[in-house]
């Protein structure tokens, strides 16, 4: 596939540079404590909502008002674009409020932050992680669905990412999270090459979600570029199930090596942090700017201590259509969901 690449590494220049970070700078820094005061907000904010929303679904921005807390989560949604590209909020009581409850402030506080973006055929808009039985060998299955294993570094099709922990199983699970600028600008600088062999379109298994009659699968570089702004988009996963498909395009011996340096650098600890996720954490990040990651975990159902998080994808009005490239569009995308109806869930929380 390299000889598609017409992207002269000659050309290439680091991208956003204030929002590259390594992990000694960042520190805790991305970690937002919830105070009392903020707590008493959402307390009234979900009473608010439930006087006036019969689902959790017609939740508005206006329908959960956060008098102060709405501020810093402006300030917020400008940090994961603009800026570190990751925060975990931290301090809801899921034991008082109980899932379905504390669920509904997790859409509340999704809501200020952006809008809603379907995530799969189904046009599910709040997602479950969680086992549902699904097979890591089956290529029709989907991420959020498969307990246990770890998941590679990867992004997923929306401008931000949210995850919501109802509860951490028995043990493992780390989240972790990987700035995809401080690679690509590393990778520019030093070696321009095979940086340049990101930016060749490679092929994504469409998980047998593609609209009636198209190809199963499409193609995208790893690293887009508009103006002074980078996309990253990259589900190795996905590339190597495109082997299933004889028509789709074979990634080059150079593109693979680029893969395995950009997977390299994912795994170095300079470039990711690790967090354990508890009951009430919600982590964002940028899925433009932020790769992200799951360590293994095991859960003990007698005990019913059973790893479950609910997730958002969002778009931000910090990013309109017209200020990212064609494919990172909502109802645009080869997700050919994106324009579909909207439910719930697979599961009931």
């Amino acid at each position: 596939m390299s000889a598609t690449n017409t992207m002269n590494p000659a050309d290439l220049t680091p991208l956003e540079t204030d929002c590259e970070w390594h992990t000694d700078q960042l520190g805790d820094t991305y970690v937002f404590e919830l105070t009392d005061a903020h707590l008493d907000e959402l307390d009234a904010a979900l009473l608010h909502a439930e006087a006036s929303c019969d689902d959790v679904l017609d939740i508005t921005r206006d329908a959960f008002p956060l008098p102060t807390l709405g501020p810093e989560l402006g300030r917020i949604t400008r940090d994961l674009i603009d800026g570190r590209g990751v925060v975990l909020i931290r301090g809801v009581p899921v034991d008082r409020y109980g899932k379905e409850r504390a669920s509904a402030i997790y859409w509340g506080v999704g809501m200020h932050l952006g809008r809603p973006w379907p995530q799969n055929a189904k046009g599910h808009l709040l997602g479950d992680v969680t086992d549902q039985g699904r097979a890591a060998s089956d290529p029709t299955s989907r991420g959020n669905e498969i307990g246990g294993i770890a998941f590679p570094f990867h992004s997923d099709g929306s401008d931000l990412v949210g995850l919501f922990c109802l509860d951490a199983g028995a043990s493992g699970g780390a989240s972790l999270v990987a700035n995809a600028v401080t690679m690509h600008n590393e990778l520019v600088r030093t070696d321009p090459e095979l940086a340049a062999e990101l930016y060749a379109p490679f092929p994504y298994d469409l998980r047998g979600e593609q609209a009636p009659g198209a190809k199963p699968w499409y193609t995208m570089p790893i690293f887009n570029r508009l103006g002074d702004r980078l996309f990253v988009r990259y589900i190795r996963p996905y590339i190597e199930s495109t082997r299933r498909h004889e028509d789709a395009p074979r990634p080059s011996d150079a593109a693979r090596a680029a893969m395995d340096r950009l997977d390299g650098m994912c795994a170095d600890p300079r470039f990711h942090v690790s967090m354990t996720m508890q009951p009430g954490d919600m982590q964002f990040v940028n899925n433009y700017h932020v790769l992200h990651a799951r360590a293994s975990y095991e859960d003990e159902r007698s005990a019913g201590r059973i790893r479950h998080l609910k997730r958002l994808w969002l778009e931000t009005d910090l990013l309109a259509n017209g200020d990212k490239p064609e494919r990172f569009r909502l109802g645009r995308t080869d997700n050919w969901w994106s324009s579909k109806g909207r439910t719930k869930s697979e599961l009931n929380v």
